[in-house]
């Protein structure tokens, strides 16, 4: 039986070699990003490093007094420099997106992925495997070299209540900043415009509050996206005093509307 002229036999593609296909290609965009592997060193060195040093410079800063010793938090000590990591992370997840639309290859990836949001969330995906990979590497990393230098009477071993939690919390934390870095990259496009509303966001923001002697501010103040800080603390204080899965559920909460509103966008404008 002969087929009709100027007909041919159409064959769809499987979801699932579409998917992989994206991943791939969003894999192989992620591994080209020229400041990536720099993101990735600088944050491992501060956390790692700045562990040691913490770890070092604070041993026996609490041995002072009783009171003093009890509100020593040995992990959150060690892991401090991450406040300052996380804007290599976050840098990283505003690259990620805000390259492509510099260079204009995004309007070539809708091209030949016209599913956007399947391009985003694969995107997505690669950012938090390979970022919270390494974060979770660097984070244990920090801890036991950060334990090392401490007091043998305040260091803690990672069986200890709660100790376990907090480094694994340190690398979710991480990863969740660089995904909100990413998304805020998906609705501004512009790297210096996407940077100064992340740094707005985790810097100058809490500074704020924490500057205007208000209970409200005060009370509030927890629940900007710092209060994620909490996921690698053993102490918990405050008003509202947010545990470590609830502290990265306010950090969460901010990524997902930030994540809502890059895809509705994605979707309704122009590349």
């Amino acid at each position: 039986m002969s087929v009709q002229a100027g007909t041919v036999p159409r064959r769809g593609i499987r979801l699932d070699s579409r998917l992989r296909a994206t991943a791939r290609s969003e894999w192989i965009k992620f591994r080209s990003v020229r400041s990536g592997p720099f993101a990735l060193v600088a944050t491992a060195l501060i956390v790692v490093v700045g562990a040691w040093l913490l770890g070092a410079g604070n041993r026996d800063s609490a041995a002072a007094s009783p009171a003093s010793r009890a509100a020593f938090d040995p992990v959150y000590t060690v892991f401090q420099a991450i406040e300052l990591a996380q804007l290599f992370v976050g840098a990283l997840g505003v690259v990620t997106v805000t390259g492509e639309y510099a260079s204009g290859l995004i309007r070539g990836t809708f091209v030949a992925t016209p599913q956007r949001a399947q391009v985003l969330v694969m995107r997505a995906l690669v950012f938090t495997v390979v970022v919270w990979a390494c974060c979770t590497a660097m984070s244990f990393a920090a801890f036991f070299l950060g334990q090392s230098v401490l007091s043998p009477a305040k260091h803690v071993g990672i069986g200890d209540p709660g100790v376990l939690t907090a480094v694994f919390g340190a690398s979710l934390y991480l990863t969740l900043i660089g995904l909100l870095a990413m998304f805020i990259g998906v609705l501004v496009r512009r790297t210096p415009a996407a940077l100064a509303a992340l740094f707005g966001l985790q810097v100058v923001l809490p500074i704020v509050f924490i500057q205007i002697p208000a209970k409200l501010t005060k009370n509030l103040g927890e629940y900007l996206p710092d209060a994620g800080e909490q996921a690698f603390k053993l102490a918990h204080s405050g008003a509202y005093a947010l545990g470590p899965w609830q502290g990265l559920g306010v950090l969460a909460a901010y990524v997902a509307v930030a994540a809502f509103a890059a895809f509705a966008l994605i979707l309704r404008r122009d590349a």
